[in-house]
């Protein structure tokens, strides 16, 4: 998979983050999903094509993950 350009990226976290900088940032680029920690923004980036993210969403939301920390 290609890297995309990030440049024109729109990056936003959670807003039940608070003002913290503990947490991940994301940015919709074309048909991907790019994921960044917050406290390391040049440390490298994450990316899914968007049908993955959706699953991924999708699943937290229907509770798929609870339990697993």
């Amino acid at each position: 998979m290609q890297q995309p350009d990030l440049s024109g990226a729109r990056w936003r976290k959670s807003s039940l983050s608070g003002s913290g900088p503990s947490c991940v940032e994301m940015a919709f680029v074309g048909n991907d999903v790019a994921v960044r920690d917050t406290k390391n923004r040049d440390g490298g980036t994450l990316i899914f094509p968007r049908t993955e993210w959706t699953t991924f969403i999708t699943g937290i939301k229907n509770g798929h993950f609870d339990g697993l920390a």
